[in-house]
This record gives structure tokens, sequence and C-alpha cells, in this order.
């Protein structure tokens, strides 16, 4: 572990040294491609000076995460019941099935005229997009949780007599929640896609509005750092969820390990 990880970060100072050569030889042109030094030193000035007027990264950043806070933890509110009736209750399922398929396939951001036009381009906006989007991955991954979980271990419940309450809290939910869990990794992938949208529309602060106000400004130095600062926050939290998973799920990591 330790030497892939000393492996990968040679790997990333070579890559960061190649790009800062191809740009000081001529080979990329610095207003696309901006070096690692302009980078480092956008860094610098977004979080002495700030932009645009004089809001600092970590006001974008922090902003943003409360909006992605908010929207993620409202669709996964939603998602966990809704999902866990659906796939418990066949008929259900097979009577949302299209209607979930086609709000699925639906891109988030392409409703955004359309909640703009009945909420305005306010904080509720940005939050029931980021819901939107998040609802569907973990809905969908919470049927599917609970709809294939292992019939022996059903059967097996059953040649004990288990009340169906007792099973659904003590076998089902238990074996649903890895997938659960991924649902709701995937959902957060999905909520950092949607918020890069949604502050776009209406707003100079978070990363998403900052990354559009460099683009007005021609500072590709700066809209690389949203995009870089984004990643972060995304892997963090992600980072977050697996190490939540391995606690809560122990057995889960040791069943991952015997399939490889």
């Amino acid at each position: 572990m330790v030497t892939s990880r000393i492996i990968s970060g040679l790997c990333l100072i070579i890559l960061l040294l190649l790009w800062q050569f191809a740009v000081m030889s001529g080979f990329l042109k610095p207003f696309q491609f901006p070096p690692p030094s302009r980078i480092g030193e956008a860094i610098v000035e977004l979080a002495v000076s700030g932009f645009p007027n004089g809001e600092r990264i970590w006001t974008h950043v922090g902003i943003t995460l409360w909006r992605i806070i908010q929207g993620y933890v409202l669709a996964i509110g939603l998602a966990v019941p809704i999902g866990l009736l659906i796939g418990t209750i066949a008929v259900l399922d097979k009577l949302t099935l299209p209607i979930i398929t086609f709000l699925r396939s639906v891109a988030t951001l392409s409703l955004l005229p359309l909640v703009i036009i009945w909420f305005g381009t306010g904080e509720l906006t940005k939050v029931l997009l980021i819901a939107y989007g998040c609802f569907w991955a973990m809905l969908s991954n919470v049927i599917a949780g609970v709809k294939y979980v292992d019939p022996v271990m059903i059967r097996a419940a059953r040649t004990l007599d288990t009340r169906p309450l007792a099973m659904f809290v003590r076998v089902v939910i238990p074996a649903a929640l890895p997938r659960m869990f991924a649902g709701a990794r995937m959902a957060l992938g999905v909520g950092f896609m949607v918020i890069v949208g949604a502050e776009m529309i209406g707003t100079i602060q978070g990363l998403g509005a900052l990354i559009m106000e460099a683009r007005t400004f021609y500072r590709s130095d700066i809209t690389i750092v949203g995009m870089l600062f984004i990643g972060l926050l995304g892997f963090t939290i992600t980072s977050g969820l697996s190490w939540l998973e391995t606690i809560l799920l122990p057995w889960s990591k040791g069943l991952s390990e015997v399939r490889r």
C-alpha cells in the first residue's frame, strides 16, 4: 500500500514537471494550458486576494459544500425509505419501474430552465437540482439492494421462523447496505456534476460560479483551480463514505476480498 502511494506520488510529480517543461518550451500555450507554477500562484491569489470581487477560495468551497450537503441529505432522506418500500413490494416495483427509468434518464441540468421559472435563481433552485440528480442514483441502488438479497439468506431466516418484520430489519436491510453505500457514493458524484452547472446561474459564490467568472475574464488558471478543488472535495467525501462503510460493514469488506 505504501509502495503504491509512493509510486503514484512520483508519477504525479513527473507529470507536473513534464507539463511545466512543455509550457516553458513552447509546446503548449500558457493561455490554454497554464503551467503548474501559474496554477500555484492562482491558488495563492484566491487565498489572499480572492476572485471575483474579493471572494476567497474558502468562501467558494464552503458555499459549494453546504449546497451539496443540503441537496444530498434531502435526496438520501427521500430515496432510502421510498427505495426500501418499492424494493420490498413486487407489484409496486413493476408499476414504478417505467417511471423511474424515464425520470432517471432525464439529464438533471436540462431541468434548469424550468426550475428557474418555478423557483427563481436563488439557493432553493441549486439545492433542488442537486437533490434531483442524487435522488435517482440513490433510489435505483436501494431498490436493487433490496430486490437482490441472496435467496439463501431469506430461506435460512424462514427456517428459523423469523417474522416478516424481523426478517426485513435483520436480514434484508443489512444485506442491502453494501449496495446502498455504493449508491450513496454514486449519488455524491452526480451531486458534484450538477453543482457546477447550477452555480453558473445567478451567483458569483461557489466553485461553479468561480469557474464561470474565470471563463469570463479568460483566467484559465483559476478555472483549473476551481476544477481541482471540486475534485478534492469529491475525493475527500467519497473516501469518508468508504471509511464509514468499512466501520459499519466490516464483514462486507471481508467478502469482497474473498471474491478477489
